[in-house]
């Protein structure tokens, strides 16, 4: 996509940099700014240039730079990576199922990052399923050198809408040790095999029987079920069906996509309680 109206770029250098004048937008991977056209949009500063890791792990949990790739955080959470993945953090393994989940050519698996997914907040979006789950927090950057903290539960306000206000810019996704020992799962259906997900379910549970259930893709923000112990399939259903924000449009109706979370809920239950007997 030629974007006709933009007439600079800038390469951001330190956090002054990002200061935007009018018309400027921030630029991560960018795969969604070329996607289409950018009415307004004048100019382009480029946050890669800023040499934020990638990912950073600690005894506090994991700290995910927002201008990471999608392929370099699954290449971690394979093994594939420069740091090793640690034994206990078993949640890891759900990263590659979250990417697969997104729809995507190679060139943007390559180029899109972790935290424009979680920016531009579609409802099917894969980053936004896994971290979820976990009880990701959205660490940004505020104007003037502040910082908050937020669930990225939170930060996904609506469909293609979140937190950020002007001038704000999301700095890194932090996973907490906790929800990363946990067990997970995550299963996911499209009207289309290779289509882009019409509802996406994934679950942890931890050793003492505490369960999150989170649905995405089907609902228009996250829904995040939490249990003190691991729930019945009845109770479960009952949770998943009562929940708001179903919405249709081209890759699945509401009622449908109602139906198949509750189903698909279940088999991430099963997953999970399958593995607390092993």
């Amino acid at each position: 996509m030629d974007i006709t109206g933009v007439a600079s770029f800038r390469r951001a250098r330190s956090r002054e940099d990002l200061t935007l004048a009018p018309g400027e937008v921030v630029l991560g991977g960018g795969t969604w700014l070329m996607s289409e056209p950018q009415p307004g949009t004048t100019g382009f500063v480029d946050l890669t240039t800023l040499g934020w890791p990638h990912l950073e792990i600690t005894d506090a949990g994991l700290r995910i730079g927002a201008t990471c790739t999608i392929a370099t955080l699954r290449a971690w959470a394979e093994g594939r990576g420069t740091q090793p993945v640690p034994p206990s953090w078993r949640a890891i393994r759900m990263i590659p199922d979250a990417a697969d989940a997104l729809l995507a050519s190679y060139k943007i698996w390559h180029t899109a990052t972790v935290g424009g997914n979680l920016c531009r907040a579609f409802p099917a979006g894969s980053m936004i399923s896994f971290a979820v789950a976990l009880d990701a927090v959205a660490e940004i950057w505020t104007p003037y050198g502040g910082t908050v903290n937020m669930p990225v539960s939170e930060f996904v306000t609506g469909n293609a809408t979140n937190a950020l206000a002007p001038g704000e810019v999301l700095r890194a996704i932090v996973i907490p040790a906790g929800a990363l020992r946990a067990r997970a799962a995550l299963r996911k259906i499209a009207l289309a095999e290779l289509g882009r997900s019409g509802a996406v379910v994934t679950g942890r549970t931890a050793d003492d029987g505490e369960t999150v259930i989170a649905v995405t893709a089907a609902v228009e923000r996250p829904v995040v079920l939490r249990f003190d112990r691991m729930p019945d399939e009845a109770t479960l259903a009952e949770a998943v069906g009562a929940a708001s924000g179903w919405f249709t449009d081209s890759l699945g109706a509401a009622d449908w996509r109602r139906g198949v979370s509750i189903v698909l809920a279940e088999r991430v239950r099963a997953e999970l309680a399958e593995g607390a007997h092993r």
